[in-house]
């Protein structure tokens, strides 16, 4: 099995390197984007099995805190819906820092300083 996912996410990144746009015509922009999806390539090596792992643990994380709680779905999406969303491959976006990278995902709550507008309901 491991070999399998290790087959499947080297296809993935190499696929997401490949889609990258056709270079501009000056041979500076296609050595910086060959430069660019050579990092993202690299850095997604490492990202998406921790993603995958991350999402995992928060998954079954989530499922104990579900039958923990007597069936709280509230409680278990509050570890769910952090560690199953977000970005699970990098893009070539990520790595120039045009786009934020969410390792988990956004409170959509949070204003753009990252401050709670109104406190989280308790759990009863």
């Amino acid at each position: 099995m491991g070999k399998t996912l290790s087959v499947m996410l080297c296809g993935s990144v190499l696929g997401l390197a490949l889609s990258a746009p056709p270079a501009a015509s000056s041979d500076l922009d296609y050595l910086e984007d060959a430069g660019i999806g050579t990092a993202t390539v690299a850095a997604n090596v490492f990202y998406i099995p921790a993603k995958l792992t991350y999402a995992t643990l928060g998954g079954i994380t989530g499922g104990l805190a579900y039958v923990l709680t007597g069936t709280n779905r509230e409680i278990a999406e509050r570890v769910w819906k952090p560690s199953m969303g977000g970005d699970y491959v990098l893009k070539q976006k990520h790595i120039r820092g045009e786009e934020t990278i969410y390792f988990s995902a956004p409170h959509p709550r949070a204003d753009a300083g990252g401050i709670m507008s109104e406190p989280l309901p308790a759990a009863y």
